[in-house]
């Protein structure tokens, strides 16, 4: 699909339906662990966060940890080999008619430090996005301004005993009064959300060439005041 005809898709009611129906007959089930917690540790950032990007500070509402993790058995990847072929195959793993990563700065393949992403959202937002961070295993995404969410998103592979992992996580408060409207009170945002990671997940598995053992966990700590 071409990019004109995704970020059209995104933006109109047509992009949520086909979500939202593509979530009812998704193949793994979902999870979900729901806690209300007193603190939330954030990751270090290397070389400290630039200022010109959201922190959770500058957000409002509470502040949330999510986590969305799949096991592989028999993938044919080392967690190295893996993260090479998500980083070079990062726009066909969201689900294209809620979400579309537009690279802006950077080499046209790879992903390093320093790269710049437009994420196309439904509803008024886009969610730039900036690399912190990139390990053979892992990297890590700050939000930028004009983003609905302010703070961190990691994504990672790594081993589960004999088993392949793979994780996205975040930690992020909505950046303004309307997205906390969307996000927490409302809820609408937040399902969205995990329908693009879920199927993120669901899309690294087919990638591994592993088969996917329990779903896909999906945790969500709130903070509570």
């Amino acid at each position: 699909m071409p990019p004109s005809a995704t970020n059209w898709l995104i933006r109109y009611p047509a992009g949520t339906a086909l979500a939202a129906w593509r979530a009812a007959r998704r193949a793994l089930p979902l999870h979900f662990v729901d806690a209300d917690v007193s603190a939330v540790e954030l990751p270090a950032v290397p070389g400290g966060a630039p200022q010109d990007l959201l922190g959770v500070d500058d957000g409002v509402g509470p502040l949330y940890h999510r986590r969305y993790r799949i096991r592989l058995r028999c993938s044919r990847f080392e967690p190295d080999q893996l993260m090479q072929r998500i980083v070079g195959d990062l726009g066909s793993l969201a689900p294209r008619e809620v979400a579309a990563f537009d690279k802006r700065s950077g080499a046209a393949t790879g992903l390093e430090v320093g790269d710049e992403y437009v994420v196309r959202l439904p509803g008024p937002w886009d969610g730039p996005v900036r690399v912190l961070e990139r390990t053979p295993t892992r990297f890590l995404l700050g939000t930028r301004r004009g983003h609905p969410e302010a703070g961190l998103i990691r994504f990672r592979t790594g081993l589960l005993g004999e088993d392949l992992g793979f994780e996205i996580e975040s930690w992020a408060r909505s950046s303004g009064r309307g997205a906390d409207l969307l996000y927490d009170r409302l809820g609408l945002s937040r399902a969205v959300q995990t329908h693009v990671w879920a199927t993120f997940c669901e899309r690294v598995a087919t990638l591994s060439g592993g088969r996917p053992v329990g779903g896909v966990l999906v945790y969500t700590g709130r903070t509570i005041s």
